[in-house]
Formats: C-alpha cells, sequence, structure tokens
C-alpha cells in the first residue's frame, strides 16, 4: 500500500480498478479543515487524464510495472509484432495503443516493454532514432536564410523539416519526444 505522503512522480497506483500514473500532486493544508492532497492522475491503459483530491493519510494499492527490453520484428496490417530479448516470447500491440509511437519504428529496433501483471501495456521508444532519409527537395545554396528548413520523407512515412543540407540518402536523428530533426548522422 502506498499512502499520500509517499506520492511521488511517475508512480503507478491502483484506483477504481484502473491503473493511474501520477503526473503531479501538491499537498494543501487549508485553515482549519484537514489536509489534503490534489493528484493529477493519467490512466495508464487510456491514456485520459484527470484531476482528484483525497484526504491526507488515504491508501491504495501500489501497481508494480515491469519493463523489459523487447525488439520490434515486423508491422501487419495495423498490428505491430515484437519479441522479448530475453526469453524469445513474441507478442503483438496494436497500431491503436501504440499511437504516435508507430511511425519510429524501424526493423530491429530495441524498446522499452511496459506490463502489468503480465499484459502489455505500452512500449517506451528511446529518446532518439535514426531514420533515412527517403525523399526531399534539393536544397540550393542560394536560397538560404537563418534557419532554413524543408520537409523530408523518412524510411517509415513520418515528414520531419530537416535544413537544406540534408538530401535524399542522408541519414537523420530525430528525437522521439518532439518528432524535431537533431542532426545528421
Amino acid at each position: 500500500m502506498i499512502s499520500t505522503s509517499e506520492l511521488r512522480k511517475g508512480v503507478a497506483i491502483e484506483l477504481d480498478g484502473d491503473l493511474w500514473q501520477i503526473l503531479e500532486y501538491q499537498h494543501l493544508k487549508i485553515g482549519r479543515g484537514s489536509a489534503q492532497v490534489r493528484i493529477k492522475l493519467r490512466n495508464i491503459k487510456r491514456g485520459q487524464t484527470v484531476e482528484r483530491s483525497f484526504q491526507a493519510g488515504e491508501k491504495w494499492p501500489r501497481a508494480y510495472l515491469d519493463t523489459r527490453d523487447v525488439q520490434f520484428l515486423y508491422a501487419d496490417g495495423s498490428d505491430y509484432h515484437f519479441m522479448d530479448t530475453d526469453s524469445y516470447e513474441q507478442f503483438s500491440i496494436s497500431g491503436d495503443q501504440l499511437g504516435d509511437n508507430a511511425q519510429y519504428l524501424t526493423d530491429g529496433m530495441v524498446l522499452q516493454r511496459t506490463s502489468y501483471e503480465g499484459e502489455t501495456i505500452g512500449v517506451e521508444l528511446p529518446v532518439t532514432v535514426d531514420m533515412q532519409v527517403i525523399d526531399t527537395e534539393p536544397g540550393f545554396a542560394g536560397d538560404t536564410q537563418s534557419g532554413a528548413r524543408k520537409p523530408a520523407t523518412v524510411q517509415s512515412g513520418l515528414v520531419v523539416q530537416v535544413p537544406l543540407f540534408v538530401n535524399a540518402g542522408d541519414t537523420i536523428r530525430i528525437d522521439t519526444r518532439t518528432g524535431e530533426y537533431q542532426t545528421r548522422v
């Protein structure tokens, strides 16, 4: 069990039969009343965010999430197939469950699988990924200005704004948190 005094950002708790991750918490002591804790929570399975208040000292079951290394194998329609690098067990995740993370996947990429009681909740991408530019307009030396950018399509179909010197066939590093170009590799 975890009480309101042990709350930390990122801790997972079980609340009302669902799995929630703490995004923010604030301890409030108002006048003569008892102290309260206001918590901003994110539903781990559905992604919805809510803000709730609880009395200080309230307790909930702590949820222990298991993280393991997995390797992306291939995409099959709307399903994405992965393999656990320790047990070689294969599993699939739907495109809806992956969301925007699907556009950063490349064959053989190693990611972190998050599971709770044997059920896969999701996968966590590395901070950056290296992808090859498939298509982009040629950049000309005369049309530069500070920070000039052009669109480039990478191997997964993702369109990224890149500097003018990047050409088709180049490998670039992309930040998976923001979707922005970082450097040419």
